[in-house]
């Protein structure tokens, strides 16, 4: 039994849900003096996860953080409220501050950007074992269908990773409606975004309106098995980056051996040129699955084409069986 579960009014025989999602946290839990930073919108899931690790861990070492996103009438008189709520659960300390949104490519995944910038000032500062944040099984399988429409890689399609450096979903075997139940389990009131339920975002019409459709038309099970699917595709795209990795280190990444290149399967190939067109210069995460196509077609499609130009000024050439990489600055 952690340390703080008779701190939230919660009687710890009839709290089915909330005990599955301490389950879910115990495996990051095994170094009580380490310090632990989590994200708290005030939504069911985030709030849910408040509750556990406060039954777990108390409110010593293990820190909220509250982002205002400044998207919303009154979101200042949210970020209060939320923090407020969380010192009422039992935590000392809440950290509390404004993320700059700036809308370059699209609402989500600008404030997305500008959410994770406030997180990492955070690390910095705490250097925390753990950023443990609230994504469900149904914000990944969401995450899975929407990489599937896009007609994405297997990179993509595999979803958000339980871990990924200081950052941890350890919920992703928990289901939204597991969250709400385990809010209710504590008589903890969570907040309901209207922006979750705005038909304008991709992902609410795929919550709202595909999920439920494929439900009905496929039968129940269609939520867990789009995450599962993203569990196996994650497994094969890390083994594809791991031989694709192993190889890279021993070339020259502005200098290819197209005899090399070929005796590769095409989907460690493509994963070499992404990884050397990075190299040389391109910005991370600029490349698209046409640009990486027509890098590919100077191994596998030869027809005498020129030089492929890729952002960052980078350009491939086809010359004396080598493919040579540069960038112009």
């Amino acid at each position: 039994m952690g340390v703080g579960s008779n701190l939230v009014g919660v009687s710890t025989s009839n709290t089915p849900n909330l005990w599955e999602i301490r389950k879910a946290l115990k495996p990051f839990l095994n170094d009580p003096t380490q310090t632990v930073l989590f994200g708290c919108s005030g939504g069911a899931d985030s709030m849910a996860l408040a509750i556990a690790l406060f039954a777990e861990c108390g409110g010593e070492k293990v820190i909220p953080v509250v982002v205002d996103h400044g998207l919303q009438p009154n979101s200042d008189q949210i970020t209060v409220k939320v923090a407020t709520q969380l010192k009422t659960i039992g935590y000392k300390r809440v950290e509390t501050a404004v993320a700059q949104v700036i809308v370059t490519d699209g609402l989500e995944a600008s404030a997305r950007r500008a959410r994770y910038k406030v997180f990492h000032q955070f690390i910095d500062s705490y250097q925390p074992k753990y950023f443990f944040l609230a994504h469900t099984l149904n914000d990944q399988a969401e995450t899975a269908l929407l990489g599937l429409a896009r007609g994405s890689g297997a990179r993509s399609l595999s979803g958000m990773a339980t871990q990924n450096n200081f950052f941890v979903r350890p919920l992703l075997k928990i289901t939204r409606q597991m969250s709400e139940a385990a809010c209710t389990e504590a008589g903890i009131d969570f907040w309901s975004d209207p922006h979750n339920q705005d038909l304008k975002f991709a992902r609410v019409r795929v919550r709202k309106n595909v999920l439920p459709i494929l439900e009905e038309n496929l039968g129940p099970g269609v939520t867990e098995a789009l995450a599962r699917t993203a569990d196996l595709l994650r497994d094969d795209a890390d083994a594809l980056d791991g031989f694709a990795n192993e190889f890279f280190t021993q070339i020259d990444p502005k200098n290819l051996k197209i005899s090399d290149l070929e005796r590769l399967p095409k989907a460690i190939r493509s994963r070499v040129l992404r990884l050397a067109i990075y190299q040389v210069g391109a910005p991370l995460g600029s490349l698209t699955a046409e640009h990486i196509e027509a890098a590919e077609a100077l191994i596998s499609n030869w027809h005498g084409q020129k030089e492929v130009s890729l952002p960052g000024n980078v350009k491939l050439l086809r010359n004396s069986g080598r493919i040579i990489l540069s960038a112009n600055t």
